[in-house]
């Protein structure tokens, strides 16, 4: 049986970290949370977000717009947001609302790179590239620790990444290949996957369909990193990994939930704390 890998225990040790760091600040740290439109799952998540600031002593204020506010607003407001100096970082709640023209790209684009707290500006993926970052995309990050929090260490291992996604598949990989991992990188057009996530020592799922990976695609004592979010037939959170027989054969494994979000949020704090520092409140 796989050891489970807690994702809300390792994030409340980090959370406490994280606050006693920013206790010790000359100035509390600030984020701005922008959420258009009430699309349900993004306004947990904000609320959540905003939760997670309050214990720690971060400073946030949520800018909520019409779904239908449109992209000069939006600009306009993260240009505002840009030259406030209180507000470390910036985060623009994705997906936008569909059918009103915004271009999301452009928004990632318009906030400063030094308050890209989820490090999706081509200027802090370029430094992840390099390994020279301020900023790490949250889940990646997350599952980075973890790794090292249960001592599995990707130097030397092979690693198997499911999923391309600039938010998750491709940092993951980069990650995994500045730590020594050998990584390889499938997708929906992968031909064999069973044969090539077989021969992971760390696999890690970010597709999200749920069952994608079964027991017969995972090598014995492999470490299974469950990052997708789904829901199945009864409406129960669920991630990629056929959990329940894939735990009887891997040597460890995240749970959903439980698993990589905790850990996703968690790195935001972070990030806003790396922000706080490189704007002079260390």
């Amino acid at each position: 049986m796989a050891i489970i890998i807690d994702g809300k225990v390792l994030a409340a040790k980090w959370k406490s970290q994280i606050q006693e760091q920013i206790a010790a600040l000359s100035q509390r740290p600030g984020l701005a949370v922008i959420l258009v439109g009430n699309n349900p799952a993004s306004r947990v998540y904000v609320t959540n977000k905003e939760k997670d600031c309050a214990q720690c002593g971060i400073y946030s204020e949520e800018f909520a717009l019409p779904e239908d506010a449109g992209q000069k607003a939006l600009l306009e407001l993260i240009d505002a947001l840009n030259q406030r100096p209180e507000i470390d970082g910036i985060l623009c709640q994705l997906p936008l609302p569909k059918g009103y023209d915004y271009d999301e790209q452009e928004v990632l684009l318009a906030i400063d790179p030094r308050k890209d707290v989820d490090a999706f500006h081509p200027y802090n993926v370029g430094r992840i590239m390099i390994g020279d970052y301020t900023f790490l995309p949250c889940t990646p990050a997350g599952v980075m620790a973890m790794l090292d929090e249960y001592g599995i260490d990707p130097a030397g291992k092979r690693c198997v990444v499911v999923g391309r996604s600039n938010i998750v598949g491709k940092p993951q990989a980069m990650l995994l290949l500045h730590r020594n991992g050998t990584v390889t990188i499938c997708h929906s057009k992968t031909p064999n996957l069973a044969e090539i996530t077989r021969q992971a020592d760390i696999l890690v799922s970010a597709v999200g369909k749920r069952n994608l990976i079964t027991a017969d695609m995972v090598k014995e004592g492999a470490a299974v990193i469950d990052v997708a979010m789904n829901r199945d037939e009864d409406g129960k959170l669920c991630g990629d990994v056929d959990f329940g027989p894939v735990a009887q054969k891997a040597g460890w494994i995240t749970p959903v939930p439980g698993g990589c979000g905790p850990m996703t949020r968690v790195m935001l704090l972070q990030n806003t704390l790396a922000a706080a520092r490189l704007h002079g409140k260390g």
